[in-house]
């Protein structure tokens, strides 16, 4: 089963998702026959091109649309159910994110859906996004959408809130999670927060990356950009190798220096302790643990680097907790901090140790205190006790 996950660290837009999807494998051929579907020929062309924001290269989508006038949403959904060459799936998902669209204008205007012209989001571009996007997530044999945190600005840009209230009311009852963001800028747009809200869920899996894309947003800042991950799920049990030896003629400042190569290396963790061998010798009994494709290439890096003449090698289950990173505000400053999830409820939190270190330094406080700022922000934000 194919997963994909948004990575959302500059927000969405549908122009951006079309993009990471090209980006991850997709085809442009898919967007072409997502216009002509539509009966949009006339009045839509879509172009690709690759884009760089800062260091960050992918793929950038620009829906180029004449006059076509805006349209309500009963015109919007009759538009999507009779491209009938459309895939029945994507053509639910994109009818279900442009209803979500009309109830969230309706009631920040006050307007029966029947009643509303969505202006901007009336628009054939609007079709194009959540159309395109549902499809290309099809072919691409995506069966469950997983979407991460979505940044939240606070303030104005120009007279709009932030973030956009169309997009909170599209969020609302979903699930998604919001972190603050620093940016005055509109990051989540509408149509981006619709096209989750219909087909996401907002969590991180743990799986098996098998290809990223990057959707490059209108903004030449760097990072602006959107990720998307395709792969595969993996259990939180999984199997993993364990990799065992002992040293008794190895100087403790080499063991140090041996358990940053392993790590750098691939190993998952490398662990050593102090052991009593025979004769009465002082030693060392390391523990390595790696993803078992990766058993034999560290291995042989053990054996290279180490004093070490053989090593045991054993298959265990190791059950593992969901994580994610969120970044909060102190009165130091912003911190990220490690959440503990289980099913995709988070129930621990532990501050990224440099980030609070910084801070403390900078600031001439204990990073103890800082630390604890720092959880106790996001206990608030995640509503843990």
């Amino acid at each position: 089963m194919t997963i994909a996950y948004f990575d959302c660290f500059s927000g969405i837009s549908g122009d951006m998702a079309l993009g990471a999807l090209l980006d991850a494998g997709g085809e442009l051929a898919i967007l072409e026959r997502t216009v002509t579907a539509l009966g949009l020929d006339a009045e839509v062309k879509v172009k690709a091109r690759q884009e760089e924001r800062g260091h960050l290269g992918g793929t950038r989508v620009l829906v180029e649309v004449g006059d076509g006038g805006s349209r309500t949403v009963p015109d919007l959904v009759a538009a999507v159910e009779r491209a009938t060459d459309v895939p029945e799936r994507a053509r639910q998902l994109a009818a279900d994110a442009i209803r979500r669209l009309g109830a969230a204008e309706s009631r920040i205007h006050g307007q029966a859906v029947e009643d509303l012209h969505l202006h901007e989001l009336g628009g054939a571009d609007t079709l194009v996004d959540l159309v395109g996007a549902f499809w290309l997530l099809e072919s691409l044999g995506v069966e469950t959408v997983y979407a991460g945190p979505l940044p939240a600005p606070h303030g104005l840009a120009g007279d709009l809130p932030l973030p956009p209230p169309a997009a909170l009311r599209v969020l609302e009852g979903t699930g998604a999670v919001l972190q603050p963001d620093s940016r005055q800028v509109e990051l989540v747009t509408p149509t981006g927060a619709a096209l989750l809200a219909a087909a996401a869920r907002f969590e991180r899996p743990a799986m098996r990356v098998d290809r990223v894309g990057y959707g490059i947003g209108s903004r030449p800042e760097p990072g602006n950009a959107l990720g998307v991950w395709l792969g595969q799920p993996v259990r939180e049990a999984a199997t993993v190798a364990v990799l065992e030896t002992n040293l008794d003629d190895m100087s403790p400042v080499l063991v140090a220096a041996l358990l940053e190569d392993l790590m750098a290396e691939g190993a998952l963790d490398v662990s050593v302790a102090p052991i009593l061998m025979k004769k009465g010798r002082p030693g060392h009994a390391l523990t390595l643990i790696c993803e078992p494709e990766r058993q034999y290439a560290m291995a042989s890096a053990l054996l290279e680097r180490s004093t070490t003449l053989g090593l045991r090698i054993s298959q265990v289950e190791r059950v593992i907790s969901g994580r994610r990173v969120m970044t909060v505000m102190t009165r130091w400053g912003q911190a990220r901090v490690k959440v503990k999830e289980t099913a995709g409820h988070p129930i621990d939190v532990t501050a990224e140790y440099e980030d609070v270190r910084k801070l403390a330094h900078d600031a001439g406080a204990d990073v103890r205190l800082v630390a604890r700022s720092a959880e106790a922000a996001a206990r608030k934000e995640l509503g843990i006790e």
